[in-house]
């Protein structure tokens, strides 16, 4: 696409109705100027897949959908956006969960979000993991009251699904 020629030198022609790009001669983009402003629009295919995604699913949208699965893929969800110090970071996590949900039911995608949430591992990696080893399906029983907390070497933490990367959400 377009975005490949940053840096080059292009030629830009300008009618009442378009604006055309050429590089070289060779016309490689052309628009229809937005009536109400006089701008080009921009076309979707011209940009990078990556902000593709981006514009399709503001933050937003990302957190809505969330809310539709249920309250921990909604606290997820913000715990991931607002993790990192631009949110885009955290966005191809989220979109890397909006995907998961086409394998996995809400049931087990809301179940997973509790668990992640609860190791502190807030990333698509481990939501993935949980997903696929079927953690979410091991009942989730607290702690009694008075009880040594396990620390027995057969108790898979956070660790165990979540290798590499902070833990910390």
């Amino acid at each position: 696409g377009p975005y490949t020629l940053v840096q080059q030198i292009v030629e830009v022609r300008s009618t009442p109705t378009t604006v055309e790009i050429f590089h070289k001669g060779n016309r490689i983009a052309s628009h229809q100027r937005d009536r109400r402003r006089g701008q080009a629009v921009t076309q979707n295919e011209h940009r990078p897949k990556s902000h593709q995604a981006h514009l399709e699913w503001p933050p937003s949208r990302m957190v809505n959908w969330a809310r539709n699965i249920g309250p921990n893929t909604a606290q997820l969800f913000e715990q991931i956006l607002n993790a990192k110090p631009h949110p885009e970071m955290g966005y191809r996590s989220c979109l890397g969960i909006i995907r998961l949900a086409q394998q996995y039911s809400a049931q087990r995608m809301e179940a997973a979000a509790e668990r992640a949430l609860l190791a502190k591992a807030c990333r698509y990696r481990s939501v993935k993991s949980i997903l696929k080893n079927s953690l979410d399906t091991v009942p989730l029983s607290p702690p009694s009251p008075g009880s040594p907390p396990l620390t027995h070497d057969n108790v898979r933490g956070a660790d165990y699904f979540d290798q590499g990367g902070p833990t910390s959400c």
